[in-house]
């Protein structure tokens, strides 16, 4: 079985300034956190380093984690709601074999082929 985190309410998925922190401690790498306009920043370089041209290989968005990463999981079941960002309570669901998220207004669900009913013509 594989463990999958999921948002189960209306709003989006994010993490926390804590739960991305908590995410690169695990993974053993330094990063900075600073607040912006719309919430806040992960830089994976100090500032001394960064360039304005290389922002996007600079920095680290969080809804672009894989959902059944595994650090991802444990920063979940570690931070149990706290882990969820501004607009998101995250969930974690088991599932064998592959998966997709959908999503309606932010709410997911975790779906596999045999949650399904497809039509075949």
């Amino acid at each position: 079985m594989t463990k999958v985190v999921y948002n189960a309410c209306y709003g989006g998925f994010g993490l926390s300034k804590e739960a991305c922190q908590r995410y690169w401690d695990i993974k053993g790498q330094q990063v900075w956190i600073e607040d912006a306009r719309w919430g806040f920043t992960v830089w994976l370089v100090p500032p001394e380093e960064r360039l304005e041209k290389e922002y996007g290989k600079q920095t680290w968005y969080n809804r672009d984690v894989d959902r059944h990463d595994t650090i991802l999981v444990q920063v979940v079941e570690e931070l149990g709601k706290k882990a969820g960002g501004n607009y998101a309570e995250l969930a974690i669901g088991e599932v064998d074999g592959p998966y997709r998220i959908d999503e309606y207004d932010g709410y997911e669900s975790v779906e596999t082929a045999d949650s399904y009913d497809w039509i075949t013509p």
